[in-house]
């Protein structure tokens, strides 16, 4: 199987950040960790079947490295969602098509999959998006203006927020 799977570690300015992918797209991508070790970790037990891969990832890394430097960057990847269900699979298609640099409510992504009492379950997708960054969870918030959960800690979505603002009001 490590054919199909390929992964990659790498360093940022904030951290260490992994891929992992298929032949068909994006598995998974760590948010910022404090270490190659941990971001290897938090890629999974899949990594232990995918192979290293340096080069396959090259333009996604150096765009990842462009994001955590605070530049505005498009990730309009291939994905492999084969592993969700197809609410979880709505409900981040939909994430990814908020704005860089702007936020939605969990309400809001709710009533875009005309389910408006679905705020809940919507935050629980979002807690099990395996591609942080490339669907970004982290601008969604609540209705109260207040960050919500996220896998990272609020510390990092707030981080990410006001990364993203302050890069597209250019600094």
């Amino acid at each position: 199987m490590s054919g199909e799977l390929r992964y990659i570690t790498f360093k940022t300015a904030v951290g260490w950040v992994g891929i992992l992918a298929s032949a068909r797209g994006l598995l998974a991508t760590t948010l910022p960790r404090p270490s190659d070790e941990e971001a290897h970790r938090r890629l999974g037990e899949r990594l232990k079947q995918a192979g290293r891969a340096p080069y396959q990832f090259a333009d996604l890394v150096e765009r990842l490295r462009a994001y955590f430097r605070g530049e505005k960057v498009t990730f309009a990847d291939e994905l492999d969602l084969s592993g969700a269900t197809s609410f979880q699979r709505e409900v981040w298609q939909i994430t990814r098509l908020i704005p860089y640099g702007e936020t939605e409510t969990y309400l809001r992504v709710a009533e875009r999959m005309g389910r408006p009492g679905a705020m809940r379950v919507v935050g629980q997708a979002l807690a099990k998006n395996p591609l942080p960054i490339i669907i970004p969870c982290h601008r969604v918030v609540a209705s109260n203006g207040k960050p919500g959960g996220f896998s990272g800690g609020v510390e990092m979505k707030r981080f990410l927020l006001c990364m993203e603002v302050q890069a597209d009001k250019g600094k």
